[in-house]
């Protein structure tokens, strides 16, 4: 059982959401509080389960026709498993979700009953936003920026300008990821009648499309925020020359840029050590 949790929540996506609430909480002027640690392990964990635990669980039958689930990139659970893994979602959540609503204000808690139900939205039968070709990007975007978004508003910091334009970009960075990750997905999506932005579009156009994607939020940042912060915007450049090689990618050959998306998981590490590294050096010759 405690195995089949663990895999389900994919713990080496784990990083992309409790980081982001972290590093806002603390830009925001937070402390080295009680809610900086329980909004981290809850952004950690009992997050990403429910994100990709419900997932995993509305997605058993196109999942069988997908030959990445199973490892790394994505839980392969029995059936039996499946009302257990819904159970620890509920048992797992519930708890951090209860004492950060206490904790926190009514922006900020409006901003977290938002990111909790994109994250529902996105797999449960009826809504199903992953089916829903351009919202499914957009949706699976906001798993990743309303952690960010909801850390800065707990900490109580305005939003101004500058917080848009970063938020913008990060949006833009995770409408691209999430479309570069269903190209590879195309035929099983089709087989399963799943209509993905890249099933929708085709395989050529969505690379396309993440190339501009990724390109504009890598321009909003080095060209929207002032002083040493800007160079986050050069961080869009590995993401850039992942997706160049797929170019040339047509429907039948979707399946090859999974070598895109395994590197892509490697690229999102190396960029947040980029980025700590530019945030502790702004932090110095500023402070």
């Amino acid at each position: 059982m405690i195995r089949a949790i663990l895999a389900t929540s994919r713990p080496v996506s784990w990083v992309n959401t409790a980081y982001p609430f972290a590093a806002a909480y603390l830009l925001a002027g937070g402390g080295l509080d009680a809610m900086l640690i329980v909004g981290s392990l809850f952004f950690l964990f009992p997050y990403n389960l429910v994100m990709y635990g419900v997932n995993d669980v509305f997605d058993y039958e196109s999942d069988l026709r997908n030959p990445r689930k199973g490892g790394i990139e994505g839980a392969l659970l029995a059936r039996q498993s499946h009302r257990m893994i819904l159970l620890a979602c509920l048992v797992l959540a519930a708890p951090f979700l209860a004492v950060l609503v206490l904790a926190g204000d009514l922006a900020a808690n409006a901003v977290l009953a938002g990111s909790m139900a994109a994250v529902l939205a996105y797999s449960l039968p009826v809504l199903r936003f992953k089916e829903r070709a351009g919202l499914d990007s957009l949706t699976s975007a906001v798993h990743f920026v309303s952690p960010a978004v909801y850390g800065w508003i707990l900490a109580g910091a305005p939003v101004h300008r500058t917080q848009w334009m970063v938020f913008g970009a990060f949006l833009l960075w995770g409408v691209a990821s999430h479309a570069l990750g269903a190209v590879q997905d195309i035929i099983p999506d089709r087989a399963a009648k799943l209509g993905s932005i890249a099933a929708s579009l085709g395989a050529r156009p969505t690379v396309f499309l993440v190339l501009g994607a990724y390109v504009l939020a890598g321009a909003m940042i080095f060209f929207g925020v002032s002083g040493l912060p800007r160079l986050a915007g050069l961080l869009a450049v590995p993401y850039v020359l992942n997706v160049l090689p797929h170019v040339g990618v047509d429907d039948d050959s979707s399946g090859t840029v999974n070598r895109a998306w395994k590197r892509f998981l490697w690229i999102n590490y190396l960029c947040g050590f980029l980025l700590t590294m530019l945030l502790i050096s702004t932090a110095v010759f500023t402070g």
